[in-house]
């Protein structure tokens, strides 16, 4: 059985990030990428990632059979939300579970959100999204996308045990996104990312590509 590695592993954290410069891009300008809006912001910062996450997301979705299509739900996130949702999902374990230790909660919400130090989300290196038809119909992938460990009963896991035909679809995007050189976080079947510090811990590779970026829109 493979090893999960959490976020707030100190392996993730050690590793050091040497950026790149590449820019963040718009999603917009890419019509062959369906976008949901299901986590906007008034400013779109959302729908931005870094240009090389972009350009490995076209070669998925040209993996992908006829008639099936990316829908992206969330890229970039400002350092300040990742900082909230941690915060808020920390105090929401820790008043559920008031015998748990502050470190041991810091563990069990990196399953569900990254600390905002490590956050792939935040570098633009990250990605969350599922499969639609053209027509925009989601495909059963057996939790909604976002689904915590709690209320999904860890079916958000890749690899949990759900339907055959969320299994299936399942296997369809990851083999997609794998084959283009995106890595999955196993908590979250949604969440994908190049260049962060978990695709260089998985991958082997010296260091992260991208910072944190604080972007203004």
């Amino acid at each position: 059985m493979t090893e999960l590695v959490l976020l707030s592993n100190p392996r993730v954290a050690d590793l050091p990030a040497e950026e790149c410069g590449e820019p963040l891009v718009d999603l917009r300008e890419f019509s062959e990428l369906a976008l949901d809006d299901r986590q906007a912001d008034p400013a779109g910062a959302y729908l931005h990632l870094r240009a090389g996450v972009v350009e490995r997301l076209l070669v998925a979705q040209g993996l992908l059979p006829d008639g099936v299509r990316l829908l992206i739900v969330e890229g970039y996130r400002p350092l300040w939300l990742q900082e909230r949702y941690f915060a808020e999902y920390a105090n929401a374990l820790r008043e559920d579970n008031p015998l748990w230790t502050d470190d041991f909660i810091r563990v069990q919400a990196s399953r569900y959100i990254s600390p905002p130090e490590i956050a792939p989300h935040v570098s633009g290196a990250a990605i969350d999204l599922t499969l639609c038809t053209e027509s925009g119909r989601e495909l059963d992938m057996g939790t909604e996308v976002n689904a915590s460990p709690e209320e999904s009963d860890n079916a958000c896991y890749t690899d949990a045990d759900v339907s055959p035909l969320a299994r299936g679809n399942r296997r369809m995007l990851v083999r997609a996104l794998e084959t283009a050189g995106l890595v999955n976080y196993p908590t979250e079947w949604w969440h994908w990312s190049y260049g962060d510090r978990y695709w260089a811990m998985l991958t082997g590779a010296r260091a992260a590509k991208y910072e944190a970026q604080d972007m203004r829109f």
